[in-house]
């Protein structure tokens, strides 16, 4: 889906093909990883907020082709999510190449809106400094 996405929108606007990225917050997120994965020459870099990949699925990271470079981003305060589950996350995409970005962020819960112009300026820093290989 997010391919198609992307390639309808090149018919309106000039995108630069090395330097498509995947931003994905609680169950988008999950969906981010998926991208990371499975579309791992498409996207040049992805960023999660308030996500994690769960136990039975870790198998995922094994399906992709290229490593892609993933910022992960929690809240000590994450309702849903504990920041281990996430170290956790973090720990296993290192351990199989990927290159990780990882940010906790105190005194924050699930809510991204709520820090939002802090976390898109971190994961757009990250995300410029990566593009797909020639």
């Amino acid at each position: 889906m997010f391919r198609c996405v992307v390639e309808d929108a090149k018919q309106f606007v000039g995108i630069d093909s090395q330097r498509v990225y995947l931003f994905g917050n609680s169950m988008g997120g999950y969906l981010a990883y998926d991208g990371a994965m499975f579309e791992s020459e498409y996207f040049a870099a992805v960023a999660v907020h308030a996500m994690r990949i769960a136990d039975d699925y870790e198998w995922i990271v094994t399906k992709a082709r290229r490593k892609t470079p993933i910022a992960i981003y929690i809240g000590d305060h994450d309702q849903f999510f504990s920041q281990d589950s996430v170290r956790k996350t973090r720990d296993l995409l290192r351990k199989a190449g990927f290159p990780v970005h990882y940010v906790e962020l105190d005194h924050h819960d699930h809510n991204y809106y709520a820090r939002a112009d802090e976390i898109n300026a971190d994961a757009w820093k990250f995300m410029k400094e990566n593009r797909l290989p020639q």
